[in-house]
């Protein structure tokens, strides 16, 4: 609730029933959030019970939506705190801001005609949502490398953690692990690039402006770098899931070739 309200609380308010969408929104994904991490049979979230991969990617979504309104919030809200992002952001987005960059395709968000002080903000939002996705894919893994995500404590259940994936459906689930790893790869190195194209085909359908509202711009610039750091972190369990079922088939037939070998001939 805190997450999906946090713009909300931030940003000054457009339309009269947008406090009530908001809440019912968030009231919603706390529902399903509890709902999910309640019940001990799998539902829809992945990697339930492998901490902190949840925890991670939470954090940087409201981080990010934190950054993100503070930078949009109007001059009269903003404080020290908002011109560090801001000229942070800009100082990012001035280095990755190349013909067809994620950062150039990130100005197809605002329509035609706007001005230099929106794109320069665009930039900066853009600039800085990508330094902290940077930082989350980092966060992450270190936290995989120092800690041996998942914890090698406990088993880890494939059918909870992972209930979209079945293990029984055909083939070695280990290429399929890889290759699954795979395709979030390519896809969080794609969605920077066609994003920003199909966010402005959508907003401009159904009538609105991201220029013209600063929560809806926030929540498109932060779905814009959450969603790549997400398939990337998917990635990144996936092959780590594959490696750890290498490892344990190594070490089941070093364990059967030490028993065959103290059997009496």
């Amino acid at each position: 609730m805190i997450v999906i309200s946090t713009p909300a609380l931030l940003l000054p308010v457009v339309s009269p029933d947008g406090p009530q969408v908001v809440m019912l929104v968030a009231l919603a994904g706390a529902v399903f959030t509890f709902s999910e991490y309640s019940s001990t049979y799998p539902g829809l979230i992945e990697f339930r019970d492998a901490p902190p991969f949840n925890r991670v990617r939470i954090i940087c979504l409201f981080i990010t939506l934190f950054a993100l309104s503070l930078i949009v919030a109007p001059p009269s809200q903003s404080g020290s705190l908002a011109i560090i992002l801001n000229a942070s952001g800009l100082v990012i987005a001035h280095a990755l801001d190349f013909s067809l960059s994620p950062i150039w395709l990130l100005g197809r968000l605002l329509p035609d005609g706007n001005t230099s002080t929106e794109l320069t903000m665009l930039r900066a939002l853009g600039g800085m949502s990508f330094l902290i996705g940077l930082v989350t894919l980092g966060v992450f893994a270190i936290l995989m490398r120092v800690h041996g995500w998942p914890n090698r404590q406990m088993q880890f259940n494939v059918w909870v953690n992972l209930p979209t994936f079945d293990p029984t459906a055909g083939g070695d689930v280990v290429t399929r692990l890889v290759r699954d790893a795979r395709i979030n790869y390519i896809l969080g190195f794609v969605t920077p690039f066609l994003f920003p194209i199909l966010a402005a085909k959508g907003v401009t359908h159904v009538g609105h402006s991201a220029a013209t509202s600063p929560q809806l711009l926030v929540w498109m610039v932060a779905l814009w770098s959450f969603l790549p750091v997400s398939l990337f972190m998917r990635g990144m369990a996936m092959a780590r899931i594959a490696s750890m079922i290498v490892e344990r088939r190594k070490q089941l037939v070093h364990d059967a070739d030490e028993a065959a070998a103290l059997q009496p001939i």
